[in-house]
């Protein structure tokens, strides 16, 4: 069977673009590997209408009602090989199955590569945090941390005394300049050069950061910046450009959400600068309705 589009990727923004298409009675297949980006958060917050709401749960209510439409299909794989083929987009599933379309949507995500510090990973999404959007009102009012690993570290430090006092630890390689240095003592943040070496607490709690000379300060959550990397092979292999952003590779799309290889499109975390669940979505979104036009248009 041919597939007027393929969708690799069944969380906000694979789902979103999948409703449109579904709505637009056209034949698609959404294959979702089960490992969202957002699996270490117990709740998603910001997301119109969801704020507080456990982000399967989210997933699981939006399959049910994609699932209502006669024309969508769901596959449960990991997708591991794309390539075009005499026109058509064939992507290989991980257990053999080899499925064809017209269209081919890339909502794939990212992989987070946290800094190489003991215990940062199993608190990831609960007291080690990325967005003060998505998580600083549950942690206001705390004694707050930024860990330096980034050069736009300075800046998410710059943000979050409205949510709490506020430390930021340089690690002793990511020393604001003289405009950060101004702007932080502006905001009442605290810059500490003396690196963090140990996070305190029973996991997932953070109690305080132990840092290089012996001292121990009281800090309850930590934001870091992680490099972000493609999450899935595919726009790799389909020969898709990047875009550098400001964490990592971006596949490089134009208003339409088209990559630079045709038939092929882009949208959530791994197309966008921004992480968040309603920008992915708002993504899926026009990845969607510019397939369809696509293949009215064809």
């Amino acid at each position: 069977m041919t597939y007027d589009a393929i969708i690799v990727g069944g969380s906000f923004a694979g789902l979103s673009a999948a409703m449109q298409l579904a709505r637009a009675r056209r034949r698609i297949l959404l294959i979702d590997g089960g490992l969202p980006r957002n699996r270490y958060a117990a709740h998603s917050h910001g997301f119109l209408g969801q704020d507080g709401k456990a982000p399967y749960e989210i997933v699981r209510e939006a399959r049910e009602q994609l699932a209502q439409y006669p024309t969508v299909k769901f596959l449960d794989g990991q997708a591991v090989k794309a390539r075009e083929d005499a026109g058509l987009l064939r992507v290989s599933i991980e257990d053999g199955q080899d499925v064809q379309g017209k269209r081919l949507i890339l909502a794939t995500g990212l992989r987070d590569e946290l800094p190489a510090l003991a215990s940062l990973q199993e608190r990831w999404g609960l007291t080690v945090l990325h967005c003060p959007y998505c998580h600083g009102y549950e942690v206001a009012g705390s004694p707050l941390g930024v860990m330096a690993a980034h050069p736009l570290s300075a800046h998410q430090a710059m943000l979050l005394p409205d949510w709490g006092p506020t430390t930021y630890f340089t690690q002793g390689e990511f020393e604001p300049d003289a405009e950060q240095a101004a702007l932080l003592e502006k905001r009442g943040v605290r810059i500490e050069r003396t690196p963090i070496v140990e996070l305190m607490g029973t996991a997932p709690a953070l109690d305080a950061v132990k840092l290089a000379d012996g001292r121990r300060m009281a800090i309850h959550a930590l934001f870091v910046a992680s490099r972000t990397h493609m999450a899935s092979p595919l726009a790799m292999q389909l020969g898709c450009a990047f875009n550098d952003g400001p964490l990592g590779p971006l596949i490089r799309v134009d208003e339409l959400r088209q990559t630079s290889i045709p038939n092929v499109y882009a949208a959530g975390d791994a197309a966008i600068p921004m992480s968040n669940a309603t920008l992915a979505s708002a993504s899926g979104v026009m990845a969607g309705v510019c397939v369809h036009r696509s293949l009215v248009m064809e």
